[in-house]
This record gives C-alpha cells, sequence and structure tokens, in this order.
C-alpha cells in the first residue's frame, strides 16, 4: 500500500494511506503528480467545516485571489456511476478525487471530508484515507478557518493554507 505525507507551510501534516485496489488509475495519476512536484507550492482553495477541504488546483496569490494551475489530462472517473466497483465510501478522512460536472474530468484536486459525506459515495473516486488522529485533526482545523468569496469561487481562506509539498513515505 502506498502512503503519502501532506507537508503544509507551517510544518503541519496530514499522512495517508492510498488504495489502489478500488481506484488504479487514480492512485496512478496521484502518486505521477506527487513524484513531479506539481503540488509543491498549491493550496487548499475551498474548506467547508463539516463536510471537506479541497486543495491541489490552485496557488495563493499575494492581492488575495487564487490562480489555477492546469494543463493536465483528465482521467477516468473511478466510482459506481461512471461504471466502477469502487467500494471505498466518503467517510471521515477519506480522501477523493474533485471533478466538474463531466464524469471523467479528474485532474489533480482532491478533497479530504472532513465528516462522513455519504452522499458522495459513488458519484467521487474515493482513493485513499488518513492514517492518524492528528492528521485528521489538522485537516478539521483546516476546515474552520475563515472563508471569503473571490470570482467565482466560494469557500476560499482569507489566510491561504499552502501545501509545501507532497511526499512518498
Amino acid at each position: 500500500m502506498d502512503k503519502v505525507r501532506i507537508i503544509l507551510k507551517d510544518g503541519r501534516e496530514i499522512p495517508l494511506e492510498l488504495y489502489a485496489e478500488s481506484a488504479p488509475e487514480t492512485v496512478r495519476n496521484f502518486l505521477s503528480l506527487v513524484d513531479n512536484g506539481f503540488y509543491n507550492g498549491l493550496c487548499f482553495h475551498r474548506v467547508i467545516d463539516g463536510f471537506m477541504i479541497q486543495g491541489g488546483g490552485f496557488t495563493a496569490e499575494k492581492d488575495g485571489s487564487i490562480k489555477e494551475k492546469g494543463g493536465l489530462k483528465p482521467i477516468k472517473g473511478e466510482f459506481a456511476y461512471n461504471g466502477v466497483n469502487n467500494p471505498v465510501k466518503h467517510t471521515e478522512g477519506v480522501i477523493s478525487m474533485a471533478r466538474t460536472q463531466v464524469m471523467n474530468s479528474a485532474t489533480s484536486q482532491f478533497f479530504i471530508c472532513v465528516a462522513d459525506c455519504r452522499g458522495l459515495d459513488g458519484q467521487y473516486a474515493a482513493f485513499g484515507r488518513i492514517t492518524d488522529e492528528k492528521g485528521l485533526e489538522t485537516a478539521k482545523s483546516i476546515a474552520k478557518v475563515k472563508t471569503k468569496r473571490w470570482g467565482w469561487y466560494d469557500d476560499i481562506p482569507v489566510e491561504p493554507v499552502v501545501i509545501d509539498k507532497i511526499v512518498r513515505d
């Protein structure tokens, strides 16, 4: 089983185990981005207390805005509504791929559930879980930061929560 750690700029960490047996293409894609340093310096750009924290696609700019880091090819959505048997449920601490309304549109953005989000089961590619209580508490604390609206985007942290890097363990 592959393991990674999300290391934040402030030194806090979120350790994760990844479930390649449930979402092989998703895990392969995520680890490729980790290995290439894609996530370095990106931020958690959408946080909702009692729901989830989302990151992996934007940088936090000095003017308070966010800027998308795109250019990636979408992958197949590995979830039931897209014909894939993925048994991982969206419970507290689970990491899953974010996507648009298009089932096969996930690229790099992920979200971590900070509560049970079972309404997402079968609709998003869950592919791992936080491995310890300290990491879960870190994720929950991110979900509680003060947020704002900028342009089309809601729930952006007023003070950016920046990912220094994601590394394999």
